[in-house]
């Protein structure tokens, strides 16, 4: 075990804009409600669920991003609230929110966070060089990201967020909003860092991906956890997409 979330708990306060849009007359919201897994050396474990579940607020906490209102987590032997700054070293974080400066360049900003991570000069140069032509921005590396297409503005957010080479890679939704060819460009690195041993905590609502590199998984709804398993016995009766639909009918009520 590399990972470990134990009881975490995150609420947020609602604007009255906010209740206004969300039709609801509370003014706190739970959006991670005792929330518990772990994840081995090694493998790539899927966090599944809807919209809004409270996906993205469990990984900015596991990244150090926000803080936990109740819980712990232990990344590779450090607790997110006890040494914040030695968790931000170990991983990679990769964010669907995440906005690179649109003056800048994808190499001046690869340059930026490689110092941030005191790498040397030529430990720099050479992992731009292979992520660069990995995922084509060698092309792109002098024009401005405001220039970029969506899809290569998200290559080159994935190639910032793991500079330093980190052995634990955190993303959050790392194929939304993206077309089917950079999507696929994206799947395939992701069971390239799988088959070099990295541990991978993956978001995302999209069930295909879950099944086609997870080795473990956690269905979320509601900021709870409802199940979490290996994928073999989570499908062992019936295909994923049924055993997300059921849990939400037990927790929610039906779809429609």
């Amino acid at each position: 075990m590399i990972l470990r979330a134990d009881g975490l708990r995150k609420t947020f306060r609602l604007s009255a804009k906010q209740q206004k849009l969300q039709k609801t007359k509370e003014k706190v919201i739970t959006a991670v409600d005792n929330l518990s897994f772990e994840a081995n050396r090694g493998e790539v474990f899927g966090l599944l669920g809807p919209n809004g579940a409270g996906k993205t607020t469990t990984l900015r906490i596991l990244a150090t991003l926000i803080k936990a209102e109740a819980g712990d987590a232990i990344v590779d032997g450090v607790s997110i609230r006890t040494d914040p700054e030695a968790v931000r070293a170990k991983i990679g974080f990769l964010t669907s929110e995440l906005k690179l400066e649109d003056f800048f360049t994808p190499n001046y900003l690869f340059d930026f966070f490689a110092r941030l991570r005191h790498m040397d000069a030529q430990t720099r140069e050479s992992r731009k060089k292979e992520l660069f032509s990995k995922f084509g921005v060698d092309e792109f590396a002098e024009v401005k990201v405001a220039n970029l297409s969506t899809g290569m503005k998200q290559k080159a957010s994935l190639v910032m967020s793991i500079v330093h080479d980190p052995n634990i890679i955190i993303f959050d939704e790392p194929t939304n909003g993206l077309d089917v060819l950079t999507a696929k460009v994206v799947t395939d690195f992701l069971l390239e860092l799988k088959a070099q041993h990295k541990t991978i905590i993956v978001s995302t609502h999209i069930f295909s991906l879950v099944e086609k590199i997870c080795d473990r998984a956690g269905i979320i709804i509601n900021g709870k956890m409802t199940a979490c398993d290996t994928l073999e016995r989570l499908t062992s009766e019936k295909p994923l997409e049924d055993v997300f639909f059921d849990l939400y009918a037990e927790n929610v009520g039906d779809v429609l």
